[in-house]
């Protein structure tokens, strides 16, 4: 019977020149179009000035460009932390079947601190073209024409202990706290992981796993909030009970679809050898399930908002459903992140060959952006948005960005944890 130590643990990935030459290029070809969309919207009446109206405000190109660059920035964002959500998970729960793939699912998290300088920066710059909450005419209430009973009620969320229409100091501190938090704990389980390969005996594992559990309740409440934050508080009057649930899973699917496709890349490279096609087969369940959990989510909260009727709730999906911008991408967003992976996933040979996952994660992730594009646009936008060059560049900027980062990472350090107590275990996963 073979026995663990009959692999080569000490693999560190290799990261190329090819490989980094193909990054390069999807991100070259992503400025290009970034560029000439911008070109486009700025000459081809993408910047209608005054002549056209967008929410009682001339609407300009960069407004497009800063809701871009907040769907990728919290999308990735996303991302990024769900690597080391599913890292504490495995941790947590004692698991032993991935053991050998550890070390990709925290390789994502290298981007968070990337993430924080995008996400603050763009929120300085750009708040009043993408939070409709950050105009201080909605709070005087001498204002008779422009003050907002709602949104007045729900300024102290965004500026306590100010006073409200000032400096947005609450949602500022909770942005700093939870990416201070995230890094924080990235950066924790991370030398705890690399520290156990000169380590014998499972102290860093109860360590890691000790941590591991902490995060996991914060991860629960700063994933919500961050939620809140920063997507449903664009569409300012609106609200939904579902709606940190609904960005999580959102977020989940996106993130397993990452951790299968580089599992499966550094397979075909030759990397990882004691993965096998029942790992595989387990990653392809995740992603299978969890996208069955994210339709359930998407449609539970639907279903509530039609079927009760009530208007302040049911505009979120009649201003997306009656739009002729938005409604073909609500389709889109069904059928790629619900039909396909349901039909193609469904069988178990499906879930073991990488030929299946890497189309199907491939699609999912273009899917779970287009879930992030219906949710910011809109509300953003208006009827001045819609997918096109722009859209494209950045999501091949920001993709080929994350790609570099993670693969960077995972060249740094030994590919496998050699020193998990579970590892034995792990090869001999069989399902």
């Amino acid at each position: 019977m073979a026995h663990v130590s009959n692999y080569n643990l000490d693999q560190k990935f290799d990261f190329t020149a090819s490989t980094k030459k193909a990054l390069f290029i999807g991100l070259g070809i992503g400025a290009v179009l970034l560029i000439l969309g911008i070109l486009v919207a700025i000459f081809g009446g993408g910047d209608h000035g005054h002549a056209e109206e967008a929410g009682g405000h001339a609407f300009h190109w960069y407004q497009r460009l800063y809701a871009n660059l907040w769907i990728n920035n919290v999308y990735f964002t996303g991302i990024a932390v769900i690597g080391v959500f599913f890292f504490a998970i495995q941790y947590a729960a004692q698991a032993g079947w991935s053991a050998g793939i550890l070390r990709v699912m925290l390789s994502l998290g290298n981007w968070l601190p990337i993430a924080a300088v995008l996400m603050i920066v763009t929120f300085f710059i750009a708040n009043h073209d993408l939070f409709h909450w950050t105009h201080s005419y909605l709070f005087d209430k001498d204002d008779l024409e422009h003050y907002d009973k709602i949104i007045d009620g729900k300024g102290s969320f965004f500026y306590w202990p100010m006073e409200k229409g000032t400096f947005p100091i609450f949602y500022i501190v909770r942005m700093f706290a939870f990416f201070g938090i995230w890094i924080f704990f990235f950066n924790k389980l991370k030398n705890l992981s690399f520290a156990e390969d000169n380590l014998t005996g499972s102290h860093n594992w109860s360590a890691i796993r000790k941590w591991s559990a902490i995060f996991l309740i914060l991860f629960g409440i700063t994933s919500s909030i961050s939620a809140w934050d920063w997507v449903m508080s664009i569409d300012t009057h609106w609200f939904s009970t579902m709606f940190g649930w609904y960005v999580f899973a959102s977020w989940f699917v996106a993130g397993l679809s990452v951790i299968t496709l580089i599992t499966v890349f550094l397979k075909e490279k030759g990397y990882l050898e004691m993965v096998n096609e029942n790992h595989i087969h387990d990653l392809g369940k995740f992603v299978f399930a969890f996208s069955i959990f994210w339709t359930y989510i998407w449609f539970s909260q639907f279903l509530l908002i039609y079927y009760a009727n009530i208007p302040e709730e049911s505009v979120y999906f009649v201003e997306r459903l009656s739009s002729d911008v938005y409604s073909p991408f609500i389709f889109v967003n069904l059928a790629l992140n619900f039909v396909l992976p349901f039909l193609v996933l469904m069988t178990r040979d499906a879930k073991r060959h990488s030929i299946f996952l890497k189309v199907v994660c491939s699609l999912i992730i273009l899917g779970h952006w287009f879930d992030f594009f219906l949710m910011v646009q809109p509300g953003t936008l208006g009827h001045n948005g819609g997918f096109g060059l722009m859209e494209v560049g950045m999501l091949l900027v920001f993709a080929s960005a994350f790609g570099f980062v993670a693969l960077k990472s995972l060249a740094k350090n030994k590919l496998v944890a050699k020193n998990h107590p579970m590892l034995e275990e792990s090869y001999h996963h069989h399902i």
